[in-house]
């Protein structure tokens, strides 16, 4: 029964939908979390309220404010005049690949990637608060202060070794992203009172997300219910392929046990059509008795048994003895038709 191609395929099938089926339940995890959590105001009041609470944390709260550098920013590499408090310098090699099938197509890695961090914190009439672990956040979207490109000028030489190689440069490119300070930033997370301070950190259950963005957070709850939406899509996808894959596995299965059986049926068939043609050409009057089955005294022998190599039973009674010779009581291993002279 030939299904392994199918079974590859309903194998990969489940692994994606397993991923798909994750990332749903993730976004629905989150939107429900997220939808649920209480929005505070950064006024006056917010380190009384934190403080009244146990263990001075509120678990999980939607802020908003503007990005406030906690000591002196980072300045941009390509833009002295702009400076901020996260920095991403990006350098990535563009070439041009020939693939197995012989065909060139584009292909880019990642040489060098750094990310700079400077302590800051979201700030709004006064109110200060830290902010923990930035790049921990998701959908920490970054302002694009440069992305230059510098394509390769290559020799003759490098086009020769470039066609037996398989690689031709095209150029490298060169990113700078940064948080900018005055960014208005919306955070979710675990709200804490320490070291006489608020802070806005991870929070510490792992079903409830951490986000940093600058989406409003009725935007960033459409995006996530948009994102729960396409993996939806995605897992009824997959289930339809997985049972279409499935449906086929099975009727293949089926099928091969169908035709064993009919082959067992020919070949039992076969085995009683040539049972009954031995039995009308038998001649017994004829034959001496070391000629004569041994157990029913009436048919001529016909099967050799192995390994012991006697000659002692018709083909009837071969179908009844399995375990021992009935001449030296050896085990039978295999019995085969003999055709005795």
């Amino acid at each position: 029964m030939d299904i392994f191609v199918e079974s590859v395929a309903l194998g990969i099938d489940a692994i994606i939908l397993i991923a798909c089926m994750r990332q749903y339940y993730k976004k629905k995890n989150d939107l429900t979390m997220i939808a649920s959590a209480p929005v505070i105001n950064l006024d006056t009041n917010l380190k009384k309220v934190v403080k009244s609470n146990p263990e001075q944390k509120l678990p999980y709260v939607v802020l908003r404010g503007t990005v406030k550098a906690l000591g002196k920013p980072i300045i941009s590499t390509h833009n002295p005049n702009v400076s901020g408090v996260i920095q991403s310098l990006k350098i990535k090699e563009h070439v041009v690949k020939r693939s197995s099938t012989g065909f060139w197509a584009d292909s880019e890695r990642t040489i060098q990637e750094i990310q700079n961090v400077m302590p800051f914190a979201l700030e709004s009439k006064g109110i200060i608060v830290e902010v923990r672990e930035p790049l921990a956040g998701e959908y920490l979207d970054m302002d694009i202060i440069s992305d230059s490109f510098h394509p390769t000028t290559p020799t003759v030489f490098d086009h020769i070794w470039g066609f037996f190689a398989g690689i031709k440069q095209k150029g490298v490119q060169s990113t700078e992203k940064m948080l900018k300070e005055g960014t208005l930033l919306t955070g979710v997370g675990e709200l804490v009172y320490d070291d006489k301070s608020l802070k806005l950190q991870p929070p510490a259950t792992d079903n409830c997300p951490y986000y940093l963005t600058t989406m409003p957070i009725m935007t960033l709850l459409k995006k996530i219910d948009n994102s729960k939406h396409k993996y939806s899509m995605l897992c009824y996808i997959f289930s339809a392929v997985g049972t279409v894959l499935a449906a086929l596995i099975i009727r293949k299965y089926f099928n091969h046990k169908k035709q064993l059986k009919m082959d067992e049926e020919r070949k039992n068939q076969m085995d009683e059509e040539r049972k009954n043609r031995r039995r009308l050409i038998r001649n017994v009057e004829s034959l001496s008795d070391n000629q004569i089955c041994v157990v029913c005294k009436s048919n001529p022998i016909e099967m050799i048994i192995l390994p012991c190599g006697h000659v002692c039973l018709c083909e009837d009674c071969a179908d009844d003895i399995t375990d021992l010779c009935p001449i030296c009581r050896r085990n039978i291993e295999m019995k085969s038709v003999a055709y005795v002279l």
